[in-house]
């Protein structure tokens, strides 16, 4: 094991993304991402790299483009509204088979909201990070040492297949302090080659043109067919989960990012009680992990999702489920953080056979009010 050191998460994904071959970066303030975009400010320069601090956050998600067009490794950092901002751009870097990092460190919303953690993007990162038909990939740390590692696994992924990757983080995990073992340092110029970018031909070979752009239909409908089986591969090969006490658990609890820290705590107390319950841990939301849900309803009679939202994720999980076993949601929203003796309850009475939706408020409020 390498020597560890203690970094707030928002820097360590930062070094670990300098460490992976990134020399480019555009953004724009917001928190609770900044101290990923000021580290950056301060390192990148010192290794002959760029960083622009663009006019918005529109404007740097297109600088974004420009850059991967040339094959560099680049990445932007946001938080919600200003990931919003970037659909645009994301969707035309999916649209022109464009690799590159987008790190979403989550606070509460919907507007303004909070600057509160929060997971109330899932929605947007796993169905809508842009218009039309297309797909990011989406990693989920819930450790410090997972932000390091998970973006070097972007880029990796991103360069593979061509495609946008996003690292959908929250402000617990961007501000907390953990050790952390950061890679090894690549090279840039030791990267495999990308010959599709626009780096001119050297006479050597055809220009290439990267646009996305279809005025005709039926070219249009061909390249987003062949971009879809490209998703179906990637769903077969690319999931990945961590599992906890799954083999026996008569009750999974799925959980990602800090929600997953927190059930963690509950989940140890139960197992005290004697109540079997288990974890699986989203890592890669898109692909989301269906085939270790489906596998563990083979003994599980019941799952409980637990989030920082009003239940989104747990769509999810009710489709990998099919319908298989109930499927009950738990969890607090607008920055606050559930307690593992919260998440107790829950999973008490998910165990008890009680199905539910449970904010932690009654609503008396009638319908037509």
């Amino acid at each position: 094991m390498g020597e560890k050191i203690l970094m707030k998460g928002n820097e360590a994904l930062a070094e670990a993304a300098i460490r992976a071959g990134c020399r480019h970066f555009f953004g724009y303030p917001i928190t609770p991402q900044t101290e990923l975009a000021a580290y950056m400010s301060r390192h990148l320069p010192k290794l002959g790299g760029t960083y622009l601090q663009a006019e918005s956050e529109i404007a740097a998600i297109n600088m974004v483009y420009g850059a991967s067009s040339a094959g560099v490794r680049v990445m932007t950092s946001s938080s919600s509204p200003g990931v919003s901002l970037k659909g645009e751009g994301i969707s035309y870097m999916i649209g022109a088979d464009l690799p590159g990092l987008i790190v979403n460190v989550n606070r509460g919303g919907p507007g303004l909201g909070g600057i509160q953690p929060s997971q109330s993007d899932y929605w947007m990162a796993t169905r809508a990070t842009g218009h039309g038909d297309g797909h990011v990939f989406v990693l989920a740390p819930s450790t410090v040492q997972e932000m390091a590692d998970l973006a070097r696994k972007a880029f990796d992924l991103g360069d593979r297949y061509r495609m946008p990757a996003m690292i959908l983080a929250d402000g617990l995990l961007g501000q907390m302090m953990e050790p952390v073992e950061l890679p090894e340092p690549l090279d840039p110029a030791a990267l495999p080659p990308k010959p599709w970018a626009t780096t001119g031909t050297q006479g050597t070979r055809e220009h290439n043109i990267i646009n996305s752009l279809s005025l005709v239909a039926q070219i249009l409908e061909d390249s987003v067919i062949k971009r879809y089986e490209r998703y179906v591969l990637i769903k077969d090969v690319e999931q990945m989960a961590q599992l906890e006490y799954v083999e026996d658990a008569e009750l999974v609890v799925v959980a990602y990012g800090a929600a997953a820290r927190i059930a963690r705590s509950a989940i140890t107390a139960a197992r005290e009680e004697g109540i079997k319950v288990g974890m699986i841990r989203p890592i890669t939301l898109w692909p989301f992990p269906t085939k270790a849900i489906k596998n563990a309803c083979a003994t599980a009679r019941a799952f409980l999702s637990v989030e920082l939202n009003t239940g989104q994720m747990v769509d999810d999980v009710r489709l990998a489920v099919d319908g298989s076993v109930p499927v009950s949601f738990f969890g607090h929203t607008g920055g606050i953080v559930p307690t593992p003796a919260e998440v107790l309850v829950a999973i008490r009475k998910a165990c008890a056979g009680e199905t539910f939706h449970l904010l932690p408020y009654h609503s008396t409020l009638k319908a037509g009010e």
